[in-house]
């Protein structure tokens, strides 16, 4: 008899384990916050992760760290996390940062595993290459969040903007103001990620089905002001003159380069740093004719809020569409589309409304990008 209770008492156990250990589970109830927790289509599955009680221990496993963007979204992390009401429910909250070596950031995140963290929030170095990743995550119950670069799976939780869409919205903003097509520089980002692929893929697409001849000429800026300067010059100084130019980032180094090559201005379908946003507006009238969007570092906030959500075992889409931030030749103004007083190198676009979430320059600016 007592051996009897006992073994059903570890049994009782056990159970109470594996459901706390459990997968999500693909569910059909209303998503929690859709305001917020947007599902990217009407077919978008929904999940729901078994509720943990908190304080959590959550993780940031970042990749690439060498630009503007990804130095402000660490920042941003940071001061998120700092929050009265979100730190209320950490424990811990850790970043790491890998660089580009893929296997490096999985590493981290079999790491983050393996010391029995609640949560992973990831911007993937590559969207195939997490697959055996993925499964051991959600075999031991850890909620993996991937945002920005996100992850080629239905088995995690992605949280972007449509980034081909991006892509297709610069090259219909180039087709509008260079109608009879000509040649284009292409500035891209970081090789190997979904990024950097898919505003690829977007602005190729339109580009071919507007039916004109365009010479598109690519090089590898990687988000980064400097490296996107230094490729922009030398492609001016072998090319002499392009029509237009699309940048995934790294504008306002780009513009300085034109600058200083005196290459005339012309349209230009590029990212939200305040530099480039500056640039806009000053140059507008001689030529500099922009079309600026995209999504803030902030969006790692809303991976965050989302993470939490999870653990807290609320209903979420699988996949989380983000609204892009936009402005446009000649409707930039000071003070709302960019700052004249902040740096050149502070990325606009940081705030969601809908998920309650909305930095000052101060906030995120006061935080450190190291590792912690």
């Amino acid at each position: 008899m007592r051996l009897s209770r006992i073994s059903f008492a570890l049994a009782g156990l056990m159970a109470a384990g594996a459901a706390l250990t459990a997968p999500p589970k693909v569910v059909t109830a209303p998503v929690a916050e859709p305001g917020c927790f947007t599902p990217w289509s009407a077919s978008t599955k929904s999940f729901q992760y078994p509720a943990k009680k908190g304080p959590y221990r959550i993780a940031l496993a970042n990749g690439y760290i060498a630009n503007t963007w990804r130095i402000q979204m660490i920042k941003t992390a940071k001061a998120y996390a700092a929050q009265p009401g979100v730190a209320a429910k950490l424990k811990e909250f850790k970043v790491v940062s890998t660089g580009e070596d893929v296997a490096a950031q999985i590493a981290a995140i079999n790491n983050f595993i393996d010391s029995g963290y609640d949560a992973i929030v990831v911007n993937a170095q590559n969207p195939a290459a997490f697959r055996p990743v993925i499964k051991r995550a959600n075999d031991a119950g850890v909620v993996l969040v991937a945002f920005d670069n996100i992850l080629d799976t239905e088995e995690a939780i992605n949280v972007n903007v449509d980034q081909k869409g991006l892509g297709m919205y610069w090259a219909d903003w180039l087709i509008k103001h260079v109608p009879n097509g000509g040649k284009v520089l292409e500035v891209r980002g970081v090789s190997g990620t979904s990024v950097d692929r898919d505003r690829h893929d977007g602005l190729h697409e339109v580009l071919k089905r507007s039916g004109k001849k365009w010479d598109v000429v690519e090089v590898i800026g990687k988000w980064d002001d400097p490296t996107a300067q230094k490729v922009t010059a030398d492609a001016i100084a072998v090319h002499k003159k392009f029509d237009a130019i699309a940048a995934q980032g790294g504008d306002t180094g780009i513009v300085q380069a034109m600058l200083d090559a005196k290459h005339p201005f012309v349209p230009f379908g590029g990212e939200t740093e305040n530099g480039f946003r500056k640039f806009c507006a000053k140059h507008g009238a001689q030529g500099l004719k922009c079309a600026s969007a995209g999504t803030g570092p902030a969006q790692v906030a809303v991976a965050l809020k989302v993470a939490i959500a999870a653990l807290e075992g609320k209903v979420l889409p699988q996949a989380i569409k983000l609204p892009l931030a936009k402005a446009e030749h000649p409707n930039l103004k000071d003070g709302n589309d960019f700052y004249a007083g902040q740096s050149d190198n502070f990325f606009v676009g940081n705030s969601f409304p809908t998920c309650g979430i909305n930095f000052s320059a101060q906030e995120i600016m006061g935080q450190t990008e190291a590792n912690k």
